[in-house]
């Protein structure tokens, strides 16, 4: 088939799981370690080699994540994860710190020998929006970032600057993606290591998805410094995940069950902190691009992901039951598309038919129609 017949995108990518942290965040009853730590092994077994684990915030705003750092013991030093052969040299564990005093945590577990690999701290382009979340002014936050990835680096660890608010605010309304790509040279400007571009509750329309990440990419053509993070909440996150595979981007993360979204302001009906009222209308259907549906879909396109698909779907189901309801993935419902025929959905007689009817078995067409078909002008529209 002509090239000019294929979309253009990467045929091989990098597919982070960041279910535990931006998952659990906007869930309404805690989940129990164990179950966190048989998630991650999980994924891990399933090929994940980014994994964004739990957030070292503050758990008086954020009491799912109360566990941080036994969950981060944990699966360092999980007894399956080293049966399997593991090697933590090829995995890379984050954990989200929006504040100094979650890096300086994050930087004291490094050292000690269980801690992230990775971090990751979030401007947004909307001043009031990064308030809300942070509760600095960005001038005080890019000081206080650039002060925290020279830690992060010292302990070496890798350092995530997120900008948000690409595609507009829930709080201030309209956004310029001049400013978001000002924001990302800024973050590589004081030597962060990769750029998450956040659609924060699924703002971004598909063309203008393509629109901004193709404006940074071009202005940034290096592959490994961008990160798509897309929320689903109206329904367009696969066709965003496919405008940013037009665009370049190779780096993207998703959630099981397509979850997660603003921290939640219950946890086990205790009301919590949080950030902020909710701005959803109903907070039960948001959340981040399903990874099982991401997944089937890449696979589909010939897009080399290194993830074992199958054993994803599984754990889909079961992270339904974990979760406690029916989730946003409808991979797990309907499965792969099938490669071989399928013989118990195949209507008896058509072969007996055929042959009656004088038809060769491959036949598709009357014997008496012309081979191929020329359609006239004014069908095709060709001049």
């Amino acid at each position: 088939m002509s090239d000019k017949f294929e979309l253009n995108y990467p045929k091989k990518v990098n597919v982070g799981d960041v279910s535990m942290r931006e998952g659990l965040q906007h869930e309404e009853h805690f989940i129990p370690i164990e179950a966190k730590l048989y998630y991650v092994e999980e994924s891990i077994l399933a090929g994940f080699k980014r994994l964004e684990i739990t957030n070292f915030g503050n758990p008086y705003f954020l009491p799912q994540f109360k566990d941080a750092e036994e969950l981060f013991k944990r699966v360092r030093g999980s007894r399956r994860l080293s049966r399997a052969g593991v090697n933590f040299d090829d995995i890379e564990l984050t954990a989200v710190t929006i504040r100094e005093p979650s890096i300086d945590k994050a930087v004291a577990a490094k050292k000690e020998g269980w801690g992230p690999d990775r971090v990751g701290m979030m401007v947004s382009t909307d001043e009031e929006h990064h308030f809300a979340n942070s509760g600095t002014t960005l001038p005080e936050y890019w000081e206080e970032a650039e002060r925290c990835i020279q830690k992060c680096h010292d302990a070496n660890i890798k350092f995530i600057g997120c900008a948000s608010t690409i595609w507009g605010s829930p709080i201030s309304g309209p956004t310029k993606f001049e400013d978001a790509v000002e924001f990302t040279k800024r973050w590589l400007s004081i030597k962060a290591d990769e750029v998450s571009y956040a659609d924060h509750d699924g703002s971004a329309p598909p063309d203008q998805a393509y629109r901004f990440l193709a404006m940074v990419v071009d202005e940034i053509p290096n592959p490994d410094v961008h990160l798509a993070h897309f929320h689903a909440s109206r329904g367009w996150g696969l066709a965003n995940i496919l405008a940013a595979l037009q665009a370049g981007i190779v780096n993207h993360e998703g959630v099981y069950g397509g979850i997660g979204g603003q921290p939640s302001n219950f946890l086990d009906r205790i009301p919590v902190p949080g950030t902020g009222e909710y701005y959803y209308l109903d907070p039960n259907v948001v959340g981040l691009v399903s990874l099982e549906d991401m997944l089937v879909m890449m696979d589909e396109m010939g897009i080399e992901t290194g993830i074992d698909i199958d054993r994803v779907l599984a754990n889909g189901k079961k992270w339904e039951k974990t979760i406690g309801r029916r989730l946003r993935s409808e991979s797990i419902l309907n499965g792969r598309i099938p490669k071989e025929p399928r013989e118990e959905f195949k209507r008896k007689g058509l072969k007996e038919r055929k042959a009656k009817r004088n038809e060769e078995p491959d036949q598709l067409f009357p014997s008496n129609w012309p081979e191929t078909v020329e359609l006239p002008a004014e069908i095709t529209g060709k001049k």
